[in-house]
């Protein structure tokens, strides 16, 4: 029996290296976000906000985090995961702080989850370009699955 199991977590200086990188890729898309990166057990680890983003983003952007470091996939990616189940869908969107759209990105370190990076206060798409920045800083780049 396996008494424990090793773990990495994010640090501090990753995270706020990571929400600097997506705010600062949010200027140069001309829009305004609130950012948030958790590590695997979904606890947040940073968290930035632009002035004047959108203060209903704020909640958005840590469960986009939480739900992609939890499911190990861009929250982007839940539409194809459910398919044409439809009890699937309703089942999981109607569930508190999971997100179904873009803006949501796993942080990988290998083939192990760390962590996930939230982005909302834009378009979906323009969420995801910043989160993806987010992930570039940290030497990582798009690792979707």
């Amino acid at each position: 029996m396996e008494l424990e199991v090793p773990t990495t977590t994010l640090s501090c200086e990753a995270g706020q290296a990571a929400v600097s990188a997506a705010v600062q890729h949010a200027r140069q898309l001309g829009v305004r976000i609130n950012v948030a990166v958790c590590d695997a057990s979904g606890l947040l680890v940073a968290f930035l906000r632009m002035p004047l983003s959108f203060p209903q983003s704020i909640e958005l952007a840590i469960d986009k985090a939480r739900t992609a470091a939890g499911f190990g996939f861009p929250t982007s990616a839940w539409l194809s995961v459910c398919g044409e189940d439809e009890a699937m869908k309703l089942g999981f969107s109607s569930r508190a702080g999971l997100i179904f759209f873009g803006g949501g990105v796993p942080i990988r370190l290998g083939d192990r989850v760390i962590g996930g990076i939230g982005v909302s206060g834009a378009s979906a798409s323009q969420d995801e370009e910043c989160a993806h920045a987010a992930l570039e800083a940290l030497g990582i780049g798009a690792t979707v699955r």
